[in-house]
């Protein structure tokens, strides 16, 4: 029989002919750094969407902080905005240094969207937001709400009997499908998600006392989306949440640049070419990361530098990207079978619409062991204190791959400029894991950091 080709070669050449994709398929550690990377300037001006997309996503936001305020106590303080702290996390850094006998120049940051309210994960920006879009121009459309009106009026019975009338599904690996359902059943709309196999049984059950109907699947993520997809389109009511291509998601993620802007601003955080930012962005299938990056580029131009991180079981995104075959090829393809304990990272086949969005303006991708991911949780709670599920570890490491590459380094002009560098992991998860699956995290982490 005749070897399948992926792009024109079979796995084997691939193997052969590149070392990287033989150590993606050993499930190594591993860091790539993006040689056809552009000026952001020369990149964005081959995307079809920007800025503008992204303003009309924070007006939209702002919009619905009445209505937010009101039916999500937890937001009150805040006037409705649904976001997360930044800390610097120096004791994390310490015990970096201390661990793997190194110096790690610059400071270490991390973006608490393990806090962010309502659902507990990054998945609370693009996830809650495209849900909000949605109910807004239903409501538009049939002349019950205005943009000038106090969107709080939403909370009314007349409002959630007509969302009732229509329904929403989504595919998720479970904090996605957790922002959505939450929202979603808030608002009055029959929403369902499909979960893969390695959703956790918390996240399931959290979801149907909430109302929201869950579908449960064998294998998984790519399969969960299509049958998502599916039912949505034999249901001409239903309204398919795509987080593979959906530019919605992505707007709504990318509105967290600004917003840290803001906060770096009040910490005295300066980015400029002599200070220049690394983001370490956990990613699955890629849209809450891509979108993260995309907001970053626009605020912060070529002075920030975003790095994805996998599970070296499930390294899809840089399967696709190095290979440029994106969304035409999966980990199984090359023999990888896609099990990890970081599973919002657990995806197979990675969005060929983020890929193909950024390949040039994503610095590179590192994978992470869930070995390490383990012993980062543990690190972490005993240094700062900070609680976070394994996937949101993923990203701990990205300073120690960034300032081991000097040939990167050295592309970028940026030696010399490491001592005023900010390193900032996004910390994507982990506020809603009930206290005894927590408890077993950290008791694995322990074990492993000896």
């Amino acid at each position: 029989m005749t070897a399948k080709k992926y792009g024109g070669k079979s796995v084997d050449e691939w193997i052969e002919l590149h070392s990287i994709i033989q150590q993606l398929v050993w499930c190594e550690e591993v860091s790539w750094f993006n040689t056809e990377i552009k000026k952001v300037a020369d990149a964005a001006a081959e995307i079809p969407f920007g800025e503008a997309g992204v303003m009309d996503a924070v007006d939209r936001l702002e919009r619905f902080r009445p209505y937010i305020a009101k039916v999500f106590p937890e937001t009150a303080d805040a006037g409705g905005l649904i976001e997360s702290p930044v800390r610097e996390i120096p004791a994390m850094k310490a015990a970096l240094e201390e661990k793997y006998s190194l110096t790690l120049r610059g400071r270490l940051v991390a973006k608490c969207d393990n806090l962010l309210p309502i659902s507990g994960s990054i998945k609370a920006r693009g996830g809650i937001y495209e849900v909000l879009k949605h109910a807004e121009l239903l409501a538009l459309k049939t002349g019950m709400l205005t943009t000038a009106d106090d969107y709080s009026i939403i909370d009314l019975e007349k409002f959630r009997s007509f969302y009732g009338k229509h329904s929403i599904a989504v595919g998720s690996t479970g904090n996605l499908g957790l922002s959505i359902g939450i929202m979603g059943a808030q608002l009055g709309f029959k929403v369902s998600v499909h979960m893969s196999a390695d959703a956790r049984q918390w996240k399931k059950d959290m979801l149907r006392s909430k109302g929201v109907n869950v579908l449960e699947y064998e294998s998984d993520y790519s399969l969960a989306v299509a049958k998502g997809r599916r039912e949505a389109a034999a249901d001409p009511s239903c309204y398919f949440i795509d987080d593979e291509n959906s530019i919605n998601l992505f707007m709504g993620y990318a509105v967290a640049a600004g917003r840290l802007k803001k906060q770096f601003d009040e910490m005295g955080v300066v980015v400029d070419e002599g200070h220049p930012l690394f983001a370490y962005l956990p990613c699955g299938v890629g849209g809450g990361p891509g979108g993260v990056a995309f907001g970053l580029k626009l605020v912060f131009g070529d002075n920030v530098h975003c790095i994805f991180a996998e599970p070296t079981h499930s390294p899809s995104m840089l399967l696709g990207l190095y290979t440029g075959l994106h969304d035409e090829v999966s980990v199984q393809d090359f023999g990888i079978d896609n099990l990890t304990a970081a599973d919002g990272l657990a995806v197979g086949r990675p969005s060929g619409f983020v890929g193909r969005t950024l390949h040039e303006l994503l610095d590179g991708v590192i994978t992470v062991s869930d070995e390490n991911l383990y012993l980062f949780l543990a690190m972490i709670a005993d240094t700062e204190q900070m609680a976070l599920e394994p996937s949101a570890l993923a990203g701990v490491p990205g300073i120690i791959r960034v300032l081991a590459d000097q040939d990167y380094l050295a592309r970028h002009n940026l030696i010399g400029k490491m001592e005023q560098a900010t390193h900032l992991a996004w910390c994507t998860g982990g506020s809603m894991v009930p206290d005894d699956e927590m408890a077993a995290y950290y008791k694995k982490g322990k074990q492993l950091c000896g």
